[in-house]
């Protein structure tokens, strides 16, 4: 009797794991095509008696997604044969095995789906961009995709190193290619990795093929990926130094003001907590004339993130070193990028000394209102604004955006959270005018791009997500980090000038527009039981929603995954079907509430706005609108447990 036979009637005896996980062993083991460390490693949890990290292992296949795929690299239970020899950035010799978790056989039948995807008789060889970030098993996952690439027939771009996911974006389009990939599980614990793919556009996959990308891979099992794993190893071409210089020309020329910046240079603290803003982050900032000082505990690239708790620069605690580094160089700016350099976090100096974090709405506000006025002063936009301009935002990102854009002139279009939605956008609107200018329009420099859109098109103005994404160009289909950064320093050296400061610009427009005051409550419930947990909370909002909430009547329900009739953006399109409800309550408030499509997270969202009568006022405002939402989680929390059960 083999090893894998003698080990999955021993898990079939034991009766501590579900049925459905003895499905996926019975796959996996099944298969007889699992090398001997993995069988050994489950063997080692079996004789540990390490049931429920049986159970997390294999309770379901990992989701392959729109987006691709997240999760656990390293189990909470390591055996010694994953183990084996760890590396000095603390990284197991194996990834762990299993049908839930994310490991080289699942990163090979992803590969093997997105090719069979792409593959035709037309284009038998399609070309593939490959970046990963700092993380666990990321440049392992990375050479094995290529390899795979290849020995299908395809061909293999792979960077030299870590590199963002913005700036696989761009060389997927630079390069013509077919598909990119970023291994990276952004800002996720250190536990855990990605499989991340975009198209030509170098945006997200969107329908019709995302389901069709899922279903290719999804029809693939253990059995059909091991000869991409056992043959030969096929390296990929590197990416070109002149693609590599091309994206730093991209994120550079989003500035427009090139002289308050040479004039009134900002003093900025920059980290890019251990992961891969610093590649072009520092650089581009050097180039505008601004020499960032950099928190070097945080420079290297460690899979570990040990200076932080999570390496995400919405949480406070991440910015600790930076900010001690802020205030002995009395620092105008500080910024955090997350391991993939597709979000930013910011912090501002305090009149009173210290500094503020400014959340991911604020951030979105204040970009929204600078770029506008930026892109007007310099006669990109007219003064009045235009019909044909658009500001692009996840629904769930602060309605403040709204209110400026209304000021300014211009539409702003809600989608759907998930950065690829105003990706799409971008790419429809960009196709529009290639249709009606010509094919070289889309390549043009803004300024003369920019009147061909509004001409023949929309001109993409902003992209912002109010979880600390945002995108200023649409020369990248994702949200860039790298080109944000400098956009901020940008603001500060116009705000420098005037002798004001970001937190003086917030306030202008909570006096303008009201103060805005909204909240996030995560709920985290990991493994199969939070699963189903999750589940069960969206299952009741749908069919027992409230009605009454924090002592407000409900007055609308808008449940985007429901219905019979579409549901239409502002521009008329349906909105895709998706479990994400938003509740309208008759005090002005409002209850957003989804589950994370890459975390094992109920999410929700919180908003409420107060008009403040004056300059005098302007700190009452904020307290009353604050205290409101902070009522609507305390009600949303005791709701949460109860709807759980």
């Amino acid at each position: 009797m083999s090893l894998s036979t003698e080990l999955l009637s021993r898990i079939e005896a034991s009766g501590k794991i579900s049925e459905a996980a003895l499905v996926n062993v019975r796959l996996w083991l099944g298969s007889g095509s699992l090398p001997a460390w993995a069988v050994r490693g489950l063997a080692e949890l079996v004789d540990l008696a390490a049931w429920a990290e049986l159970e997390d292992r294999f309770y379901k296949g990992i989701a392959f997604g729109t987006g691709g795929m997240r999760g656990r690299t390293q189990g909470k239970v390591i055996p010694p044969s994953e183990l084996g020899k760890v590396s000095a950035l603390g990284t197991p010799e194996h990834p762990a095995t299993g049908s839930a978790y994310l490991n080289s056989f699942n990163i090979l039948r992803a590969t093997k789906g997105l090719f069979l995807h792409l593959a035709t008789a037309d284009r038998p060889s399609p070309r593939l961009v490959i970046a990963h970030d700092v993380r666990h098993f990321s440049r392992t996952f990375a050479e094995e995709a290529a390899s795979a690439w290849i020995q299908l027939g395809g061909e293999a771009f792979l960077f030299e190193g870590p590199r963002s996911t913005p700036q696989l974006s761009f060389t997927v389009r630079f390069l013509k290619a077919d598909a990119g990939v970023v291994l990276t599980a952004s800002h996720n614990p250190p536990h855990d990795n990605g499989f991340k793919c975009c198209l030509a556009t170098g945006g997200q996959v969107m329908p019709p093929d995302d389901a069709a990308i899922i279903r290719r891979v999804e029809s693939l099992g253990i059995a059909d990926i091991m000869d991409l794993l056992s043959g030969p190893s096929q390296a990929a071409q590197v990416v070109s130094a002149e693609a590599e210089a091309a994206y730093l020309d991209q994120i550079t020329s989003g500035i427009l003001d090139q002289e308050v910046i040479a004039r009134h240079t900002p003093k900025v603290v920059y980290t890019n907590l251990h992961g891969t803003g610093d590649v072009m982050v520092i650089p581009a900032l050097r180039r505008v004339g601004i020499d960032p000082i950099v928190v070097d505990e945080q420079r290297e690239h460690d899979p570990r993130f040990p200076t932080v708790r999570s390496p995400n620069p919405e949480n406070p605690e991440a910015f600790t070193l930076a900010l001690k580094l802020a205030a002995e160089h009395g620092a105008d700016l500080v910024l955090a990028t997350d391991p993939d350099a597709d979000r930013v976090g910011v912090a501002v100096p305090l009149p009173e000394g210290g500094y503020r974090l400014l959340n991911g709405n604020e951030i979105a506000a204040l970009l929204t209102e600078f770029r506008l006025s930026s892109l007007k002063a310099a006669g990109i936009l007219p003064q009045d604004g235009s019909p044909a301009a658009a500001v692009v935002k996840s629904i769930v990102t602060t309605p403040l955006v709204d209110a400026i854009c209304a000021r300014h002139g211009v539409r702003c279009v809600g989608t759907l959270t998930g950065f690829k939605w105003i990706a799409g956008k971008a790419e429809r609107w960009s196709a529009r005018l290639v249709e009606r200018a010509g094919a070289e329009s889309a390549s043009l420099p803004l300024r003369r791009r920019a009147a061909l859109a509004l001409r023949h098109s929309t001109l993409f103005l902003l992209g912002l997500e109010e979880s600390h994404g945002y995108l200023a160009d649409d020369g990248v289909r994702d949200k860039d980090a790298n080109a944000t950064a400098l956009i901020l320093c940008e603001f500060a050296a116009t705000l420098r000038a005037r002798g004001r400061t970001l937190l003086d610009a917030l306030d202008a427009l909570h006096l303008s527009h009201g103060a805005y005051a909204e909240d996030l409550l995560n709920v985290t419930m990991e493994g199969a039981a939070g699963a189903t947990s999750i589940q069960r909370i969206l299952k009741s909002w749908r069919t027992k929603p409230p009605t009454i909430v924090d002592e407000s009547k409900v007055v609308k329900i808008t449940d985007f995954g429901a219905g019979k009739a579409d549901i239409l953006d502002e521009e008329g399109e349906a909105v895709p079907r998706e479990d994400f409800l938003v509740v309208d309550l008759a005090d002005g408030r409002r209850v957003a509430v989804r589950a994370s499509g890459t975390e094992p997270k109920i999410k929700f969202y919180s908003y409420a706005r107060s008009v403040a009568a004056d300059g005098d006022d302007l700190a009452g405002a904020r307290k009353r609108a604050r205290a409101s939402v902070l009522a609507l989680r305390s009600w949303l929390e005791l709701d949460t447990k109860a709807r759980a059960k």
